[in-house]
């Protein structure tokens, strides 16, 4: 499984912190296989990154923080070079399995990916990596100058793209994941029904 992916998608071998996976039997088809063969790497110089075992719990939990409906339904397995994670949702299936979710701090939205584990890495990735994972405004940042980011950073936007702010270069910058993602859905929960101009409070504790 996932030959196609280990063929295009290249471990930045150098670049990923020391893998130390925990045994985890997430009942999703591929996915334990998954996590204990990749687990803590990146590949195409930071473009996608997968969780490791061990970190799966807290990346739930991050990420349910700003999109609480799917509290106890996610399993998240991945992130891009902009903390967006893909998880896989149970109480949707593609092709017999869970389907995957992609959830987007920047931009608030949480999208349906149709596909599951192993055809979002064998078919979804490959065949459209710049719709799954901004691969060409990555390769704009990097030729700008950004930096690539580490397995507990993210580049995300200085002002999120729910609150108006821009899809422009000029608008990104370098981000702790946890505390960017912390921000995000801390915002999107107090913006989620409030009117336009509303005023809110953060709490970065």
């Amino acid at each position: 499984m996932f030959e196609r992916f280990r063929r295009i998608f290249l471990m930045d071998d150098e670049r990923t912190p020391p893998i130390n996976n925990l045994p985890l039997d997430t009942k999703v088809a591929g996915l334990n296989e998954l996590l204990a063969e990749f687990g803590g790497a990146s590949f195409n110089r930071g473009l996608y990154r997968m969780v490791r075992a061990s970190d799966v719990a807290d990346w739930n939990a991050r990420v349910c923080l700003g999109f609480p409906k799917f509290t106890g339904r996610i399993t998240c397995f991945g992130y891009d070079w902009q903390g967006t994670a893909f998880a896989t949702d149970a109480w949707r299936l593609e092709q017999g399995e869970p389907g995957v979710v992609m959830f987007e701090p920047g931009t608030g939205k949480a999208l349906q990916i149709p596909a599951n584990v192993r055809t979002f890495h064998e078919v979804e990735l490959i065949q459209d990596e710049d719709a799954a994972l901004a691969a060409n405004i990555y390769t704009d940042w990097r030729r700008a100058g950004g930096a690539e980011p580490s397995y507990n950073q993210c580049i995300g936007y200085k002002k999120p793209l729910f609150l108006n702010g821009k899809d422009e270069i000029d608008n990104l910058e370098l981000w702790d994941i946890d505390i960017y993602w912390h921000l995000m859905g801390q915002i999107l929960v107090q913006t989620k029904d409030l009117p336009h101009g509303s005023s809110v409070q953060v709490n970065l504790s």
